[in-house]
């Protein structure tokens, strides 16, 4: 039996709007594949908060939490992340504690530190909040724990006043990061930890072996767990799935050259005319996508599990067609059954 075989699988979708579709029809193709992936047997269904992009639908996970959760029987469903700078933290705890009652034990908390969007954007979404407009990450995750566990100073004004549910606790805290300052910062807290492999530029070794070796057990974890977010494409043949992961490197290439438009589709992709730059900068950046039939998936899958010692492996399939995609998830999952076989 395969590290594979025993390793919890879960998914990353950020309702991207295709080539010819609608911002309507990817949320609601958000919801189709959390049901799809529900049935599949799938640990966690994550969605992210993105602004501004014309080639995502969603900037509110916690909406779209709710959603997924009363759509599916199983999953637990959280945010991949809430970008906490965005935010006030006792709005956070308020919406998240109100999940949480109304779906018990199936709600993650996935907090960011990034804005998820461009300068301005983010100047638009914080401008009525006085802060410092400096990184204050730090302070909000130790003010929405703080209205968590409600161990404020004697002092402090905000110890009078109560986050509803009262009787109700936050979901499970994880901290998402492309670099090595979320790593240590999870580990220190003693909470657990997801690596964006599929857009980081930071070594995933660093990250994900800092984080495990310098883990403090905490009230909210016990030991420390690791999740590796990949982007992956599988397909019942390698070549079936290169074509598919066409859109996928176009719409890497687009994002490089700041077009943040919808994903193309594989034809579109197909039919580009790709200079010799773009297609070496394709190929570099295939070292963050794993493409291929079943075998090469398994055989990609298993590399990461024994490099990185991930506690979970999180996969995010960027195609636009979703039948292709559905899939890609059913051939990813059928992979624990062949790896549990072996």
């Amino acid at each position: 039996m395969t590290r594979l075989a025993h390793t919890p699988l879960s998914v990353l979708d950020l309702s991207f709007v295709a080539s010819g579709s609608s911002g309507p029809e990817a949320l609601r193709g958000t919801l189709d594949l959390a049901r799809h992936v529900d049935g599949l047997g799938f640990d966690r269904f994550w969605v992210a908060e993105h602004h501004n992009l014309a080639s995502v639908a969603s900037g509110a996970p916690d909406i779209m939490a709710g959603q997924i959760l009363a759509a599916t029987e199983r999953i637990r469903v959280g945010s991949g992340g809430v970008m906490l700078p965005n935010h006030a933290p006792l709005m956070v705890a308020e919406r998240f504690k109100v999940l949480e009652a109304l779906y018990s034990d199936r709600v993650d908390l996935g907090l960011g530190r990034a804005p998820g969007t461009d300068q301005l954007t983010s100047h638009a979404l914080r401008r009525r909040q006085d802060v410092d407009p400096g990184d204050d990450f730090l302070d909000r995750l130790k003010e929405l724990m703080l209205w968590d566990s409600g161990q404020w100073p004697a002092d402090h004004p905000y110890r009078t006043i109560q986050v509803m549910p009262v009787d109700v606790k936050l979901p499970p805290i994880l901290l998402l990061g492309s670099s090595g300052y979320s790593a240590r910062l999870a580990a220190q807290i003693g909470v657990g930890y997801a690596y964006a492999h599929h857009f980081a530029q930071h070594d995933v070794l660093d990250a994900m072996l800092s984080y495990r070796a310098g883990f403090q057990p905490s009230e909210r974890l016990a030991t420390p767990h690791a999740i590796l977010a990949l982007a992956v494409v599988c397909a019942p043949t390698d070549e079936e799935a290169e074509y598919l992961a066409g859109s996928v490197d176009l719409a890497h290439l687009r994002r490089a050259r700041g077009h943040y438009g919808p994903i193309p589709t594989a034809d579109e992709a197909a039919a580009y005319p790709y200079t010799e730059a773009d297609r070496a900068f394709i190929r570099r950046n295939r070292d963050k996508v794993l493409v291929g039939g079943p075998d090469k998936v398994a055989q990609g899958l298993e590399r990461f599990l024994d490099t990185t010692l991930a506690d979970e492996l999180m996969i995010a399939t960027a195609i636009p067609d979703m039948a292709a995609k559905k899939r890609s998830y059913t051939l990813i999952r059928a992979l624990q059954a062949v790896s549990a076989a072996a």
